[in-house]
């Protein structure tokens, strides 16, 4: 049985096996440039973030109905479940969507058939977290937000992704504004190849609760202080960082650095169809390369339940799961 754990930085879109996309490329009439799935696989190698997000964005071209986003989040939560997932909050891309002519219901009624029964089918309570992508105009975003309001009772918050470097959180100020007045939670992308400057702009300007990964909170130590005073938690990528070249080896991670720092890390898979594992598989990817004993892995799912927005009556349960694990 594996050690519980939360998932806090997952995205949906990035969970698109390669024989999933197939499938779905043949029942949609799409055309995929590849032989086959392991061709495919083949392409999953990457110079930095941009090489990866064009591949990301050219496979979305699979998902064109309710049921190709329902099937692709039951896939992830059943792969989740295998791997210790009690609780997962997903993030999707709803323009990545809209530009190609599907409409943001279509999205979130898909993937909500898959959560809402998350927990019946396979034991994992979800959270909906809509991103907006920072490589667009900010009037691109709050108009993506106004087209969610119809679906406000499936979203528990917003977040921030995509092409990091150049595109500072500050222009979104005005969109996650708006965000909390609807009673969003928000949460951004900062410091994975932004500078740890947009960690802080993050913080300040957004009002970011959780930094979606935060490494580059390294480079300012009056940051790392400031994290660690007031709790907020990291969404580390580890796997993710190796992939897109962020850090050289897994051996080289900053994770028990940053743990000693006092910072409330938690650990995920990111896009794991593309980087090579699912957070069970992170984990023990960890625990081998850096050394981690069990009490650190059981810290990191605390944290990680700790972090999540969830009612507190359902975290005490959760973290009660934690503290009775015993590891084989």
């Amino acid at each position: 049985m594996p050690l519980p754990k939360a998932e806090l930085h997952l995205h949906i879109e990035g969970t698109l096996e390669p024989e999933l996309a197939f499938a779905l490329a043949e029942r949609n009439g799409v055309e995929l440039p590849y032989a086959d799935a392991d061709a495919l696989r083949e392409a999953y190698r990457f110079e930095d973030l941009q090489s990866f997000l064009d591949l990301y964005y050219e496979l979305m071209a699979v998902l064109r109905e309710e049921a190709d986003f329902e099937e692709l989040a039951d896939a992830y939560l059943a792969r989740a479940a295998a791997q210790g997932v009690r609780h997962a909050e997903i993030f999707f891309d709803p323009q990545a969507h809209t530009e190609r002519g599907v409409d943001i219901g279509t999205v979130i009624e898909g993937l909500g058939r898959a959560l809402d029964r998350g927990e019946e089918r396979h034991g994992i309570t979800t959270g909906l977290i809509l991103c907006f992508l920072r490589d667009k105009r900010a009037e691109s975003a709050l108009a993506t937000l106004e087209s969610a309001k119809p679906y406000l009772h499936r979203l528990t918050a917003v977040g921030l992704d995509s092409a990091e470097a150049g595109n500072p959180p500050g222009a979104f100020a005005a969109v996650y504004e708006a965000a909390a007045a609807l009673g969003l939670r928000k949460v951004a992308h900062a410091g994975e190849e932004g500078p740890a400057a947009y960690v802080r702009e993050a913080l300040d300007v957004l009002g970011v609760e959780r930094v979606d990964h935060g490494l580059r909170c390294l480079d300012d130590p009056g940051l790392v202080e400031r994290l660690a005073r007031e709790r907020i938690p990291l969404t580390l990528c580890p796997l993710s960082n190796v992939r897109l070249r962020v850090v050289d080896t897994l051996a080289d991670h900053p994770l028990p650095r940053m743990m000693d720092a006092g910072l409330l890390c938690t650990v995920n898979s990111d896009d794991p169809a593309y980087f090579g594992g699912y957070v069970g598989d992170t984990f023990h990817a960890l625990r081998d390369a850096l050394g981690l004993d069990e009490e650190r892995l059981r810290e990191l799912a605390r944290n990680s339940f700790e972090a999540a927005f969830l009612p507190e009556e359902r975290k005490r349960a959760y973290l009660a799961e934690v503290a009775a694990y015993e590891f084989e």
